[in-house]
This record gives structure tokens, C-alpha cells and sequence, in this order.
């Protein structure tokens, strides 16, 4: 059974039930990383959100097809892996020059995305841009038989005019706005309305592929098409990126991907806000350009990175803060220290009177409601952590007074386990225990018991040098959180 859910789509700028073509399962096409150097924070929120939104669908029960594109040939990683080679470099050493560098960082990408608890498993298609030339090539020639592409000195450009719904995404006034004749950049403003370049003709110093209209290489737009659709089909349910892709790229994508098939092709787009640094634009000239390399340096988990990103609405811009990485790194020592206290063994009997007295397991059922009713209406992140919270809270109130039971702590781990599937943050930590540890904490439990209070304060030493902190509760049993 599938939850319903509901996003914002870009195109008709409202939320709207996602509704996959097939039922149960959900395709997703999310605009990967251009492999020319590390990724940076910003970069980051994207990806973060993008397996938020994946991980949503699948805890809500559904199967998700996501594939998520290597961008491995486009201008800045020409002009970076080329700007040291003779200009008489033949063209199997540029190609080895440009693989060399997208190698490079697309294995420092995936790092980053494991430290942030991205599994590169949990893709089930990650293409890279130069496997599938032959298919952009034959995109370009469908686009030619609609009369919606033509060439020109060796490029191929598309035809703006041949698409009436061109600008439909970014919402573009084209009897506003005086269009040009051909754009071979990659990126645009969104007043150079123009036709847009499919195939680029060689240059001297770049590699390239043989094609119809003689040796080039492919627009960095056509890419996500031909990709997209050898993978996933030509109609698609959900695409996603940056706010900085709707346009000239993801429009770009829909006249490519529209004017070839005849019919939509996205039903969901996506985006997700930006990210600024202190209030500005991040940017290498201020000093306030972060790579998760950077903060992992200060210190930072990148855990905790992630959580901060995921509290902030997808479609809000984020203020990134070292102050607010603070507050976040509290919040989630705080649900990982209320975790722990459910996995405790219970060392009261319980049923003690209290006139506040609540039932957890249904009050952990309402708190299971308000996060999926949350989540549910456009991944509303912070009102889902809200209901997670109110819950700790409720239930930490209540342990203090009458001992929860094995039962109702085990529903409440249940719920966790349900929520940290999504978020990554809370995971079940006992087994993160290596066996001296254990062992020490059942020494001063045994000591506590033993009224040796000498011995319990020595160990309790020897824990919190270790990184340990116990935690003496009003019940008599002991919790515990990392330092």
C-alpha cells in the first residue's frame, strides 16, 4: 500500500498529487554533477534534497526508478582538461586528457555523497554523458525529420519557433521578449531567447565524435534527453534539480524531449531553492566558498550537514550558518539520545500514577500521522521534524514518571526507524559500540548496584575519556550519547 504525496510542480506552479504512470512505481530523472572539480555545499543541497524526495517515495511504499546523470563532456571540462595540451594533441589524448579529469572527480563526488549518507547503490541508473553519444546523435536526427533542428556550419541547432509551447517551464513571455538567432553556450540568460545548439563543430583543441554533420560533440542540453529517455522511458514522472536549471536547461530539455516524441514528457518538475552563505551568495572572492571537504576540516560531520539541510523547506532559500550547524548537531543528539533511551532495557515496572499520564503507543500513531501528513504536502521537512520532536518530548516527560514498557518502547523505535529512513540521522547505535565500551558500562551498572560508588565514579571517568556520556536517570537506568 502507497501513501499519497504531494509536490509543487514547477510547470503549472502548484502542488499537485504525484501520480506515477504506473502505480507503485516512480520514475525520477534528477540532473547529476559536472565532473570538472568538487562539488560545492550548494551543489550539495541539491543532491541532499533529491534523496530526500527518493527516500520519501520509497518509505511511502513506492519502487523508484532514479537515474542520475555523470556530466562528463560539456565546456568548463573541455577547457579544464584540454588548457595544457599542444594544440597538435591528437584526439584519442584529449579524450584520455577529459576522462582522466571526470574520473578524478566523479570518484571525489561519490565520496562526498557517501560521507553525506548517499549511497551511490541507491541509484538505480547513473550514466556518464560520453556512453551515449549514439543517442544524442539520434535524438538530433529525430529532431531534424520534425523540421525542429537544422544545420550549420558543422553545428546543429534547435528551432525555437517550431515549438509553440517553448518557455512553458520558466514561464517566459516570447511575444515580450525579441529572439535571437543561435546560442552555442551551454548557459544563457533567460533574455537570450535563441535558438540553442545541439551538436557544436570541432574546435581546434577539443576532442570529439564522429557524427552526420561531421566531428563535434554534443550540447550539454540534449544530454539529459537522450539519457533520460533511453532510461526511463519517454514519459517520465518526476524531474528535478536546482532552481538554476529551469532555465535555459530543463526548457531546453522539454522542447528536445517534446518536439521529438510528440507528447509530454515530464508529468512532475522539481527544484529545489538555493543556498547562501551568512545571508550572500556564496562565491570563492567573499571567502565564504565551502566544499563538505572544507567543513569536514572545522570539524563538522557531515551528517549533520546533511540534517541542517533537510530541516529547511526544499523550496526555501537556506542561510548556511556555522552557527545553525550548531543548533542542528544539538537536535540530533537529542533525538539519538531519546533513541537510546528507548532501546534501554526497562528497569522500573511501570504503571505508577501520573495525571498526565499519556498512551505511547498512540500517542507515537498521532506523531506518525502529523509526519506523513507533513511530508505529504510538499516534503514540509520542518512541521514532519516538529512532530518527531513534540513526541520525544511527550515521552521523555512520561518515562521520567512511569517507566514506558518493552512494548511501547519498541513502537516508538519503530516509528524512528520509519523516520531515519528518510532523514539518515538516527540510527540505531548500539551495535556502534565496540566491546570494551559495552563492557565498561555494564562495570559501573554493576558497581552502582554494588554501591560502590568509588568504582561507578571511576568507570563513568573512563567512559566520558572515551567519548561516552552517561546519563543517570530518575528511574535508575543509565543512558548514554556520544560526546
Amino acid at each position: 500500500m502507497t501513501r499519497p504525496l504531494h509536490l509543487f510542480n514547477t510547470l503549472n506552479r502548484k502542488v499537485e498529487p504525484v501520480e506515477p504512470l504506473t502505480p507503485g512505481v516512480v520514475t525520477l530523472y534528477t540532473c547529476g554533477p559536472t565532473v570538472y572539480n568538487f562539488a560545492h555545499i550548494g551543489n550539495l543541497r541539491t543532491f541532499l534534497f533529491q534523496d530526500l524526495l527518493k527516500r520519501t517515495f520509497q518509505v511511502a511504499g513506492y519502487e523508484v526508478r532514479h537515474c542520475m546523470n555523470i556530466t562528463d563532456v560539456e565546456d568548463k571540462i573541455i577547457r579544464d582538461s584540454q588548457k595544457d595540451l599542444p594544440i597538435e594533441t591528437d584526439n584519442p589524448a584529449r579524450h584520455a586528457a577529459m576522462k582522466d579529469l571526470t574520473d578524478r572527480y566523479t570518484q571525489a563526488f561519490f565520496q562526498d555523497l557517501e560521507a553525506v549518507g548517499i549511497a551511490q547503490a541507491s541509484f538505480t541508473f547513473l550514466p556518464r554523458a560520453t556512453d551515449y553519444i549514439p543517442q544524442m546523435i539520434q535524438l538530433i536526427q529525430r529532431l531534424e525529420t520534425k523540421d525542429l533542428a537544422y544545420a550549420r556550419e558543422g553545428s546543429v541547432y534547435y528551432r525555437i519557433a517550431g515549438l509553440p509551447h517553448y518557455g512553458c517551464l520558466a514561464h517566459l513571455d516570447r511575444e515580450g521578449m525579441q529572439q535571437g538567432t543561435s546560442v552555442d553556450s551551454d548557459e544563457y540568460e533567460r533574455e537570450s531567447v535563441s535558438d540553442f545548439v545541439l551538436w557544436k563543430s570541432t574546435k581546434p583543441g577539443e576532442p570529439s565524435w564522429d557524427s552526420p554533420w561531421g566531428a563535434g560533440r554534443p550540447g550539454w542540453h540534449i544530454e539529459c534527453s537522450a539519457m533520460g529517455m533511453e532510461l526511463l522511458g519517454e514519459r517520465v514522472d518526476i524531474h528535478s534539480g536546482g532552481v538554476d536549471l529551469i532555465f535555459p536547461h530543463h526548457e531546453n530539455e522539454i522542447a528536445q524531449s517534446e518536439g521529438a516524441t510528440g507528447h509530454q514528457w515530464v508529468k512532475h518538475w522539481v527544484h529545489g531553492e538555493f543556498l547562501l552563505v551568512e545571508g550572500v551568495k556564496m562565491s570563492k572572492s567573499l571567502g565564504n566558498f565551502y566544499t563538505l571537504r572544507d567543513l569536514q576540516e572545522k570539524g563538522i560531520d557531515p551528517i549533520t550537514f546533511r540534517y541542517a539541510i533537510q530541516s529547511n523547506h526544499y523550496r526555501k532559500l537556506y542561510n548556511f550558518s556555522f552557527e545553525g550547524l550548531k543548533g542542528a548537531k544539538s537536535a540530533l543528539e537529542r533525538l539519538r539520545t531519546f533513541r537510546k533511551r528507548m532501546e534501554d532495557n526497562v528497569t522500573s515496572p511501570g504503571g505508577g500514577e501520573w495525571k498526565e499520564a499519556i498512551d505511547p503507543i498512540r500517542r507515537t500513531n498521532d506523531a506518525r500521522e502529523a509526519f506523513w501528513a507533513s511530508l505529504s504536502d510538499d516534503l514540509n521537512t520542518p512541521e514532519a521534524l516538529a512532530a518527531i520532536f513534540t513526541l520525544v518530548s511527550d515521552l521523555n516527560a512520561q518515562d521520567d514518571r512511569i517507566a514506558l514498557t518493552r512494548e511501547e518502547r519498541d513502537a516508538v523505535l519503530a516509528f524512528l526507524d520509519e523516520t531515519n529512513a528518510i532523514f539518515a540521522g538516527w540510527p540505531h547505535e548500539e551495535s556502534n559500540l565496540d566491546a570494551d565500551v559495552e563492557a565498561l558500562i555494564e562495570a559501573r551498572k554493576a558497581a552502582k548496584a554494588a554501591k560502590n560508588w568509588a568504582e561507578s565514579d571511576r568507570v563513568r571517568d573512563e567512559l566520558k575519556a572515551m567519548g561516552i556520556l552517561l546519563e543517570d536517570r530518575k528511574d535508575g537506568s543509565v543512558g548514554w550519547k556520544r560526546a
